[in-house]
């Protein structure tokens, strides 16, 4: 039954895609029924590079089961003379378990040489996207990296980017922008971008940079338990906690060099972090005391979505933008400990975890915040209800895959995110100010007329109009309150991404006065009684 619904992660096909279509030389072959190499559509709509997706499918046919026979082998000789990879990833599909295929015996009958070849055998019933993604890139940090010396210089491994990847070359240039300004060197970028002759060069670095909770950080720590590499697992999202992250890094660096007689690395004036290297790196400390950003001040926010952006984006609200935070919530159970951790006291009541998106909207629905921050599913849900939204992480859209510099972490990205939340609450205002001043205030005039004694037109017969007798609108479901044309009219010239929360207050003081109709008079006193 979940099949019908959205989901938030994809399949772990989905996430072993996105490993293997992220390195150069790696292809996929997935052993399942026809069809079922749907990711490549995603891929050549989304990612927005001119690589064809590395993945084949081995077909799996009834008749070739009633047979006995399977088309895995012949496959693999298939994508080994075409393609010439140096790695041949074999992932398994529902079919492929149920029906207890051994893959490793199937793609020993293929003769292409094993060290070519790796079965990725995990349970798809169980494993979803970021699972599968994340376990296959560490195994495959494991199966290729080597004891060897280190950089000279001080260098770093950038780990967990990954194709798909929210918003990913933008983050990726932020961050490798901050490195050269420290004079830090990128040894390895992983797996976005690398080989499996990269992957055997990672213990080459002096440090890790994994800021993804969801990908890469157990590849890090596979790496600093083995290599004694340290690690730094924190997200630049931010202004202050990109200081901190650069701080933490230089810390790093220099206690490695230290030991080794480099001179250590000093932090720059912070105009060298800024695009033109004349400005501050980020406008957002001057510009969230703006009397225009003032007015964002205790606005309610809510934020839902994977672990990382879940804690940068809560803390950037409150500590940079003094929004007040709801809620919050996830839908990656595995990482819910990590992220109650990280925003404890941020939170006025519990984390919501759930992976049904009919959750998070009734939330929304009943919350209604003045902004929420979410995925592409909490977009959607916004959009019904009239309440402003902004994506902030996977599941995304087109639109979050661009073409143009828009990063989430660093200086520039604090900026990025800051015009965000500016436009999408400003873009509602204005939306509401048109609604409002449209009619340069005649139906209000009118209303008022009505009130103060207009006359109602008559038939022949002196009597009502049938078309205008009913000066009340009757709302088709059982239980609603009723409202008056009069009230309607009022109602419209309440900001839009509120008016649903002020029908329902509303609805509430009528009943609580005994009121069965919400009228002109009745929707005045509730404003006043509710502080409006």
């Amino acid at each position: 039954m979940r099949l019908a619904f959205w989901l938030y992660e994809g399949t772990a096909l989905h996430g072993i895609s996105r490993v293997t279509n992220s390195m150069k030389g790696v292809h996929t072959v997935y052993h399942a029924p026809q069809g079922d190499d749907y990711i490549t559509a995603t891929y050549t709509m989304l990612e927005r590079t001119p690589q064809f997706p590395g993945l084949s499918i081995s077909v799996v046919r009834g008749r070739d089961l009633a047979q006995g026979v399977s088309r895995l082998p012949t496959t693999l000789q298939q994508v080994d003379h075409h393609y010439h990879p140096e790695l041949i990833v074999i992932a398994p599909s529902c079919s492929t378990a149920l029906l207890q295929e051994d893959l490793h015996q199937l793609a020993a009958h293929s003769g292409v040489p094993n060290e070519r070849l790796m079965v990725y055998a995990l349970n798809p019933f169980r494993v979803s996207e970021n699972e599968a993604a994340d376990g296959l890139f560490t195994e495959l940090v494991k199966r290729y990296a080597v004891t060897q010396e280190k950089t000279a210089a001080p260098s770093v491994n950038i780990l967990g980017f990954t194709s798909l990847g929210f918003h990913l070359r933008a983050n990726l240039t932020s961050i490798t922008r901050m490195l050269q300004t420290l004079g830090i060197t990128v040894n390895v970028v992983a797996p976005w971008g690398s080989s499996i002759e990269d992957l055997g060069r990672l213990p080459a670095a002096w440090l890790n940079i994994a800021p993804y909770q969801e990908i890469g950080v157990n590849a890090a720590a596979y790496l600093e338990e083995t290599f004694s590499m340290p690690s730094l697992t924190e997200a630049p999202l931010g202004v202050e906690p990109t200081m901190a992250w650069l701080r933490s890094l230089l810390e790093k660096l220099n206690a490695i060099g230290s030991d080794r007689g480099t001179p250590p690395l000093v932090m720059p004036n912070l105009k060298a972090f800024s695009l033109d290297g004349l400005s501050a790196p980020s406008g957002v400390p001057w510009f969230a005391r703006t009397a225009d950003m003032e007015s964002f001040s205790n606005k309610k926010a809510f934020v839902f979505g994977d672990a990382t952006h879940t804690v940068g984006i809560v803390k950037f609200l409150r500590d940079e933008l003094g929004m007040q935070i709801i809620g919050a919530g996830t839908y990656l159970e595995q990482h819910a400990d990590w992220v109650r951790k990280e925003l404890e006291g941020y939170l006025p009541g519990a984390l919501m975890v759930t992976d049904r998106f009919q959750d998070v909207a009734k939330v929304i629905e009943d919350e209604m915040p003045d902004l929420v921050c979410g995925t592409q599913m909490e977009r959607h849900s916004c959009r019904k209800l009239d309440v402003p939204c902004m994506v902030v992480c996977p599941p995304t859209h087109i639109e979050n895959h661009l073409l143009g510099y828009y990063p989430f972490f660093g200086f520039a990205g604090a900026d990025v995110i800051a015009d965000r939340v500016y436009l999408s609450c400003k873009l509602g205002l204005e939306k509401h100010l048109i609604d409002f001043f449209g009619d340069a205030g005649l139906e209000y005039e009118e209303s008022a007329s009505s009130e103060e004694g207009h006359v109602i037109p008559s038939d022949s017969n002196g009597e009502a109009s049938e078309s205008v007798t009913s000066e009340v609108t009757v709302l088709p479901d059982e239980g609603e309150m009723k409202w008056s044309d009069d009230a309607e009219t009022m109602l419209k010239k309440v900001p839009f991404f509120v008016r649903k929360k002020v029908r329902k207050n509303t609805d509430t003081f009528a009943r609580s006065i005994g009121e069965p109709v919400v009228t002109v008079d009745v929707f005045r006193k509730a404003k006043e009684s509710l502080g409006g």
